[in-house]
């Protein structure tokens, strides 16, 4: 539990660092000149390169049968990305900013998971997921009030919040360092080196059956799935100002937070499938709810509810991964997971910026309404 609590407070400082500056990304884009499409397309490049990524540190992961040292090397990329913010003139600059930190967050996060998930067993691995999940939102809420507060009390600017975002990244990094990586025995060794996970497309085929059609699900949904920013875009277009846009994904935030560690120990009782439905329903319908909304209670309404799917699928998705991949692939799998949501992330959010665009600001969030209610009903029939 010590490497879980440790692990908890690396990703509760970092996030305390990246919710610094996320919800402003859109708006200070738009104060460099940048059109919703060249936003969609920053979000799109530099997510789905975090996404592809996973799989194959995964892969090296369980290869050289090491997480630490990705997980390091991964957490400080992100804190130099957090730097060349701050460095940055124009668009052009904010995208290799974004480029550099999600980068980071490809590289460690498949071997992190793996150290949480063989930090614990099958008995408590959701709520592991969950306790994680819930003190990495804590931070990322921490993030939100420290960037409201440079913003107003402080009466700093977009360089102000960027620059700040570069301290608890270091600090995470440093607390990293503590976390004990499990040996393998001899037996488990021997039992590794006969079944040397493999990166390719016809062994996709031979996954069991319920990951198969969980990752299939997945692709589906990450298509309607399109940057956060294009929500605190559409709240701009309804009237927010850049720090009540910062309040919003406070809300969202804690919820998250509140969420996640109960659903991880619900989904050790009843099963994850449940959750995940659940969770997928509740995206579509507060998609529907960002597309056709015009009153501003409403939109503080839907992020509460926006949080409540993030506290439902987040942790319990990497649960239901590691429940049923082979131990010998878990980070593969956990990464090959978060690539398939790469491979989806950036059409989605270079569809959503032409849809937006082209039709209006309600166009993105009718596609990403109907993906996640046709991704619930997938899932409830097919796993």
């Amino acid at each position: 539990m010590s490497n879980i609590i440790l692990l908890g407070i690396t990703s509760l400082l970092t996030d305390i660092s990246s919710e610094m500056v996320y919800p402003l990304i859109a708006v200070y884009l738009s104060s460099l000149g940048a059109t919703p499409a060249i936003i969609g397309l920053i979000e799109g490049v530099a997510e789905s390169l975090a996404s592809l990524l996973k799989v194959f540190s995964g892969y090296f992961s369980d290869r050289i049968r090491r997480r630490k040292p990705f997980a390091i090397f991964g957490y400080s990329f992100s804190g130099i990305g957090k730097f060349l913010l701050y460095l940055s003139t124009s668009w052009h600059l904010v995208f290799f900013a974004r480029v550099f930190d999600r980068f980071g967050k490809g590289v460690r996060t498949a071997p992190r998971d793996a150290l949480i998930a063989e930090s614990s067993d099958g008995n408590n691995r959701g709520k592991s997921f969950g306790l994680h999940r819930a003190m990495d939102t804590l931070g990322a809420a921490a993030g939100v009030l420290l960037a409201y507060f440079f913003m107003t009390v402080w009466h700093g600017g977009y360089k102000t919040v960027f620059l700040w975002s570069v301290v608890p990244a270091v600090l995470g990094v440093i607390v990293l360092f503590f976390v004990k990586e499990k040996r393998r025995t001899d037996t488990e060794q021997v039992r590794g080196t006969d079944a040397k996970p493999k990166i390719s497309f016809g062994n996709f085929k031979y996954l069991n059956k319920k990951l198969r059609w969980f990752l299939l699900i997945t692709l589906l949904f990450t298509l309607g799935n399109s940057s956060n920013q294009f929500l605190f875009l559409r709240s701009k277009n309804l009237g927010f100002s850049a720090a009540n846009i910062i309040l919003l994904y406070l809300v969202y935030n804690i919820v998250y937070a509140l969420v996640s560690y109960p659903a991880g120990v619900i989904s050790d009782k009843i099963g994850r499938k449940k959750l995940l439905v659940a969770g997928y329903l509740f995206y579509g319908l507060v998609y529907f709810g960002f597309a056709f909304a015009s009153a501003k209670i409403a939109i503080w309404l839907l992020f509460a509810l926006y949080g409540l799917y993030s506290g439902l699928t987040e942790g319990i998705e990497k649960a239901f991964v590691s429940d049923v991949a082979p131990a010998e692939q878990k980070a593969t799998m956990l990464g090959l997971h978060a690539t398939i949501v790469g491979i989806g992330l950036f059409p989605a959010s270079f569809l959503a910026g032409i849809l937006w665009t082209q039709l209006g600001p309600e166009a993105p969030f009718i596609m990403g309404g109907l993906t996640g209610i046709l991704s619930a009903v997938l899932l409830l029939f097919l796993i």
